[in-house]
């Protein structure tokens, strides 16, 4: 940690704007305002409208001024499963056979998509030394037949180092329903608006060839499975995981998901802007099973810096916040297996 600064990392704030009091270990209510400003970064958490993850635009690297392209960062959708062979789909079930979604077949298990449609969560605030963090959670509340049981958990947990570029961040989900192929959606880091290609310089995804893609890949919209699609099994496992755009300003804002086996699919595709969705977990699930994924999310100077950090971090599952909730000592990562359930 460098650069302590003596003023909170992290202010609460009213729906309407009125500063709270800063209690550790809080949980606010819906729609309450959270803001976190570091010596590196800018940031607010998405807790009304279209809530999970940080706000769109409002994730500032203080040393160029560039702030984020797109509609938030680390936003979470539903949960789904592939549909099986010769399956029907119900009609107001998952779309797909199209420009949005792709010929892949999948289905809906539970909803609804919690970015656009629960529009309040509550907050949950830490503050440690020299770090402040913020947990989100939301319990799925619509079935999909076949599935005839709602209530998988999601939890959300981000933590904002001082004297970082970066935040870390990870997604968790505890469920109730049975499936042989469960997984998350989520945006990571996020969707890119731009104009045509301008607006951005290059595109940079790990698991492609050449891993540095052009603009101009993105002046036309194409379907998720036609260009810059990756499936876990297709090919032999990442060494890293990262997916990043570069920024006119100059600094690279990446999305590095840490335990690379974690992925099920993700792709990156152009819809009138580009759509950077990944799907974490994608094994089969009983009630009470739990799964999830943890990332890094950040301004980088380039693809080494990305790495170098990405290392330093790499084969976390999730995030563990120590000590009381009151007085937190600090956080640390966890592997897939010491994911525990997520307690109501």
């Amino acid at each position: 940690m460098t650069g302590r600064r003596n003023e909170p990392l992290i202010r609460v704030a009213s729906p309407s704007g009125e500063e709270l009091p800063l209690i550790s270990g809080t949980t606010y209510p819906p729609e309450t305002q959270v803001q976190i400003e570091t010596s590196r970064i800018r940031a607010k958490v998405a807790t009304q409208g279209y809530v999970s993850g940080v706000v769109g635009g409002s994730f500032e690297d203080k040393a160029t001024g560039a702030r984020d392209l797109g509609f938030g960062l680390d936003v979470v959708d539903f949960l789904l499963e592939p549909t099986p062979e010769g399956a029907p789909v119900p009609e107001g079930q998952y779309d797909f056979g199209n420009l949005v979604h792709g010929e892949i077949p999948k289905r809906y298990v539970e909803g609804p998509q919690i970015c656009t449609q629960v529009k309040r969560l509550a907050p949950r605030v830490f503050v440690g030394d020299g770090f402040a963090a913020v947990t989100l959670r939301h319990a799925w509340t619509e079935a999909y037949a076949p599935h005839d049981r709602a209530g998988s958990l999601w939890e959300q947990t981000l933590i904002f180092p001082e004297g970082e570029r970066f935040f870390l961040a990870a997604d968790r989900v505890t469920t109730v329903s049975e499936s042989p192929c469960l997984f998350l959606r989520i945006d990571l880091p996020g969707h890119l608006k731009h104009d045509k290609g301008s607006g951005f310089e290059h595109i940079y995804l790990s698991y492609e060839e050449p891993e540095t893609i052009p603009s101009m890949e993105f002046f036309s919209d194409f379907p998720p499975d036609a260009h810059f699609f990756y499936q876990r099994g297709a090919g032999p496992m990442q060494e890293r995981f990262i997916r990043a755009y570069q920024h006119p300003e100059g600094p690279w804002l990446a999305g590095m998901t840490l335990n690379p086996s974690d992925v099920y699919e993700a792709w990156c595709h152009q819809r009138g802007y580009v759509c950077m969705i990944q799907e974490i977990g994608g094994r089969a699930t009983q009630p009470g099973d739990t799964f999830g994924a943890a990332y890094v999310i950040g301004w980088f100077a380039d693809v080494e810096e990305m790495q170098t950090v990405y290392d330093r971090f790499r084969g976390v599952s999730g995030w563990m916040i120590d000590g009381p909730p009151e007085r937190p000592t600090g956080y640390r990562g966890l592997a897939a297996e010491a994911l525990s359930r997520i307690k109501e």
